[in-house]
């Protein structure tokens, strides 16, 4: 697999679209950070670690009135093309409603503590 973070997040937007309750996706702490701040952000409802023949991470997926609360979820930043922002550059997705997701040298974060902090970095995906 060339790139797990395009994968995790074409398990989730695939689960979303065939009303699922859960996913299941192989673990990677990257994967697992950025679970988190999606469950931390309101997009997720849980996501833990699980054990079985190879680490995995279950993902409990969240709706509202039997829609999904993910509308759109991409992959920004690539291996074959990477992108990146510097603080300055960094603007609300969405006006605000939506967020971007970026890594940066204090680890994973959206794009309104990234402005808080003054931080720049690369930008993992979109999700509104």
């Amino acid at each position: 697999m060339t790139d797990p973070i395009a994968d995790l997040l074409t398990r989730i937007r695939n689960a979303l679209m065939r009303g699922k309750a859960t996913v299941n996706a192989p673990y990677s702490k990257v994967k697992h950070e950025l679970s988190k701040l999606l469950v931390k952000e309101g997009f997720l409802t849980n996501v833990k670690k699980v054990k079985k023949d190879f680490d995995e991470l279950e993902i409990t997926l969240k709706y509202f009135n039997e829609e999904p609360v993910i509308k759109e979820i991409i992959r920004e930043s690539r291996p074959g093309l990477r992108k990146y922002l510097s603080y300055k550059d960094v603007k609300p997705y969405k006006g605000g409603l939506g967020l971007k997701v970026l890594t940066t040298s204090k680890g994973l974060m959206t794009d309104k503590d990234a402005i808080k902090k003054q931080l720049g970095g690369e930008v993992i995906c979109r999700v509104f």
